[in-house]
Order: C-alpha cells, then structure tokens, then sequence
C-alpha cells in the first residue's frame, strides 16, 4: 500500500476540518473567528487532489531518487537545476533560472493573478554523506563524496507534484491565482534567501508554502526555538619567509587565525547558552617551511535574534582584529550566509494541519519498519520505527528566551518576516542519525521517502486550494503577520548592501567527486527505482 487515498471517511474528515476557519488574529493571537461558508465543490476538489497525487506516485519517487543520485553540495545543484525545470517547463511553467545572481537559482511559474502563492523547499546535500539508500549500515556510493544526508532532495519533488494536480484543476474550473515553485539553493551554507528577497521575488507574493523533510507530518507556528545566524570568513594577510632560516622575517596569516580561534573559544565561556558557534579553517597556507602569508578561518555566530547575533558578529569582529594587531597582519571579512531566527504563519499552519488530519500518515510496510528500527539499532539509539501518530498543532508568538537553548538554523527565517510564511514537516525519514551524515541518507530514496513525499503533496495540494478559494486565508494570515509578528519587529537583513552571493563556494568539491558520481546518476528510463539500479535489496540489514 503507498499513501492513503481521500475517499470516503477521509473525505468527509477534510469536510469537517474546513468548517473551522482559521483564526482572525487582528490584536489577539487567540481569538477566534466567525466559521465561514465552505466553497462549493472545494471538499470535491481536495478528494480529486489526493487521488491525482497518488496517481503520480511514480513521478515522484523518480524524482527524488534522481535527486537523490546527482548528490550535489551548495550553489553547485546544476544537474538538480536541469531536471526539476525540465519537469515544470513541460507542465507549461514558465521558468526563469539565474535569479538573484545565483546560476542555480530558478523560478517556475505557471497561472495568473491573485493569490501568488511560492512553494519553496531546499535542493542542496552534505558533504561528505555518499551513502546506499535501504542499507542500515555506513556503505557509501563513492567514498568521501557529497549525499542527502539531510534529505533536501525530497522537498522541491513534493512541491512539483502538488503543483501539477493544482494547476489541472485550476486550468479546468478556471481558477484565478499564479503558482511559483522555487528552490532552495544552498541552504546548508544559508547563502540565498536573504539574497532572494533582497532581488524582489516575494514582492508580489501572498503567502509562501515552505516544507522540509522531517519524521513525522506535521507543522506550527510562531517563534522557532532554533538560532538565526551570520556566516563570515576571516582573511589574514601577512608577508612570507623561509620556516627554517628566517622566520623572523615572516608574518605568519596561520598564527593569527590560531590566535582568533584560541581567542573566541575563551570568550565562548562568557556568552550566552543560547548561542552556538562554530568554525573551519579554510585555508591554513602553502606548505610547512614557507611562512603562510594567506590564511582563512570561516565562522558561523548563531543566536536568537537579529540584536544577539550582530552582537556575536561584532565579538568575533573584535578578536580577528586582536589577532591581527599580534601577528602584525591585515584582516578582512566577507559574508557567506545569513538566517533570521524564523516566525511562521499562524492561519497557514492552522490552515496546513487541518489537512495533515485528514491525509493521515502513510501506512509503512514490514520492510519499511525494519529498516528504520535497524538504522536506530546500529547508531544506539532508542527503536522507535516509523512515525504513527500525528502530533498536535503547537506553537507561540513567543518564546520566552530563558527556554531557548540554541539549535539550527534555516534561511527560511528571512523570507518568514517579509511574507507570511508556513513550513510543513513531511515523514520521507526517520529518527537516527545525528544530522548532517550519512545515517540521515539511508532513507531517502527508499519507499519510505516515496511515501512521505506523497502524503506531503496531498497536504501542500490542499493547502494550496485553501488558498486558492478562501480570500479568507490570506486576508487573516497577513493580519497576522501585520498586526501580532511584526508589530514590534523590523526586518533588517544581515546581508550587506556590498555582499554577494559566495557562488563559488563548492566548486572543487564537486569538481573531484562528479565524475565518479555521474556513473551513477539514476537512469529511470532502465530501472524502476534506484534501489533497483543499485541492485539494493530492500532492507539491506547486518
């Protein structure tokens, strides 16, 4: 069995969810508004929603396995790029690639007039995470090589697929209003949607329907928990000399960024628990007996807000220029990423959950359930299984600071305070690894992904529809975002105005590893599935 289908008690659940309009925020974040007159036909529309998903459950499980397969890091998804556009430029979506300056960066959009709904999810892995799908156990595709070990090559296939099966209805019934399905690119380096906004794509936009892949089906709203953050590199400069026979002559740029580096991890200590900082040293000079007269230490200062993470920023500021003055070297900095901490729609999430009820989870099958409990038992940690219940709808406009304790970051969080903004979790994946690894791989081109990309097309397909034909919606989530997230706070970006995108970032990487990769990129002209490809069998367990 794949998804659950919407017929009959399913349907009538849809029904039902609908008669609750989403709340009127205005002033009051938990006042109710008046229930409103469903469309006609809308329940009508959202059962033939989910039997139109289901019945491109094949599109989508190729195109998260070829996603899958092209295992490409940040601001270098053009194989990625290639094949998602081909797809929507075939549904008639009119493509524009290159946007924002950023040559992986790409609008689809198909429809016209009001409501402007943006359908976003990130397209980029993790390096070093090459690994076999359906095998619970480390066994990369190509050793050292880049992989989803996050998932990202899920949430831009369940996008394309809920914008097919709306586009069809709306073609038909004559519906006003423009799809635009985007990617995003680099985000595990949060490099683009700072820069996104800042070029105007969400100008005209009503509302932004964001998703990434997660454990279960489910969604919220308000304050995240999580950091926002500034992502800077230091440059020193000093002079070189022979290591052996005249270091006195030398200004090591190496002792600096050491001496940065020794600096920051002593004031760490007195910084607040919610931070999280962390750094690599991306270039540490030529060779040993040549002083270094370059160096470069790359930071990521995260915190919970816009004024705690210019403050970092300005700490870390101080202590290169510290180093700097020591080892008598030049300093400078350039920006490579920015995240707001992220605030997400009320009404939409409202609007979102309903749905998830009545699409429900997918039903696993033994195999499926296997290999997730055999993933958990190999990383030692609790067996869990699958996802079987669908958690309740939380959320705050508020999250008092003293709860939070640092996390992730997504620039998510940019496009969330210039646009209502709703993120939806979908189940393509299963508690065990630790995030950003190879174990977070071993699920995503597996039916358990197909599935999970299914269920979340039926919710964004609804969703989308709610949008579609309840003025309602959106008039109350921008009174939302008017009157209770923005009414104290002002959006203003970490980018400068002379930063640009760092699109060159990863292009060595990918240049080594795919040549080899490419020997591998899903054929499914040849092959059903990738496990197939592969010659994978399903679950391969110790």
């Amino acid at each position: 069995m794949r998804a659950r289908g919407m017929t009959g008690p399913v349907a009538f659940l849809v029904l039902m969810a609908m008669t609750a309009s989403p709340t009127t925020q205005g002033g009051n974040a938990g006042t109710a508004g008046p229930a409103t007159a469903l469309p006609p036909k809308l329940a009508d529309y959202k059962e033939e929603l989910a039997a139109s998903v289901d019945a491109m459950y094949d599109l989508a499980q190729q195109m998260v396995d070829s996603v899958f397969s092209f295992a490409e890091i940040g601001f270098q998804e053009f194989e990625t790029q290639r094949y998602l556009t081909g797809i929507l430029e075939r549904e008639g979506f009119v493509i524009e690639r290159g946007v924002a300056g950023i040559p992986t960066a790409w609008t689809a959009r198909w429809g016209s007039g009001r409501p402007v709904i943006a359908l976003g999810s990130d397209i980029d892995g993790i390096p070093q995470a090459s690994q076999k799908p359906g095998v619970a156990y480390r066994s990369p595709i190509v050793d050292g090589a880049p992989g989803h070990g996050e998932g990202h090559n899920s949430g831009t296939p369940l996008n394309i697929v809920a914008a097919i099966v709306v586009k069809r209805i709306m073609e038909r019934e004559k519906l006003a209003g423009t799809l635009m399905v985007w990617p995003g690119v680099a985000e595990e380096l949060l490099a683009t949607k700072a820069y996104y906004v800042r070029a105007g794509l969400f100008k005209d936009v009503d509302v932004v329907l964001y998703n990434h892949v997660g454990t279960n089906l489910t969604t919220g709203w308000g304050e995240s928990a999580g950091n926002g953050l500034v992502s800077v590199e230091y440059t020193f400069e000093g002079e070189t000399a022979h290591s052996a026979t005249a270091p006195w002559r030398g200004r090591s740029a190496m002792d600096a960024v050491e001496l940065m580096n020794v600096g920051w991890n002593f004031r760490r200590e007195h910084l607040r628990i919610q931070q999280r900082s962390h750094y690599v040293v991306t270039d540490g000079g030529d060779q040993p007996n040549v002083v270094p007269r370059n160096a470069s230490v790359w930071y990521y200062f995260r915190e919970t807000s816009y004024p705690g993470i210019k403050q970092m920023w300005e700490i870390g500021d101080k202590i290169a220029q510290g180093a700097a003055m020591m080892t008598d070297t030049t300093v400078r900095t350039r920006v490579l990423g920015s995240a707001w901490p992220s605030h997400m729609n009320k009404v939409l999430a409202e609007t979102a959950y309903a749905n998830i009820k009545a699409v429900g989870l997918p039903a696993w099958s033994a195999a499926d359930i296997t290999l997730a409990k055999a993933v958990q038992r190999e990383l030692k940690v609790p067996e869990r299984g699958l996802a079987t219940e669908i958690p309740e709808l939380g959320g705050r406009e508020m999250i008092p600071d003293d709860e939070k304790r640092g996390g992730g970051s997504d620039d998510i969080g940019d496009i969330s305070w210039n646009v209502p903004t709703v993120s939806l979790s979908f189940p393509a994946n299963f508690q065990a690894g630790p995030g950003h690894n190879w174990a977070n791989a071993i699920a995503m081109a597996t039916p358990i992904a197909h599935k999970g990309v299914v269920a979340g097309a039926k919710v964004q397909a609804m969703t989308i529809l709610d949008v579609l034909m309840r003025p309602e919606v959106v008039s109350q989530a921008w009174d939302y975002f008017r009157n209770v997230q923005t009414k104290d706070v002002t959006y203003t970006p970490l980018i400068r105005p002379d930063d640009t995108p760092a699109i060159w970032l990863n292009e060595a990487t990918m240049a080594r590893y795919r040549p080899e990769l490419r020997k591998y990129y899903y054929d499914p002209t040849r092959y059903k599935t990738y496990l197939d490809q592969l010659g994978i069998e399903y679950p391969t367990i110790r």
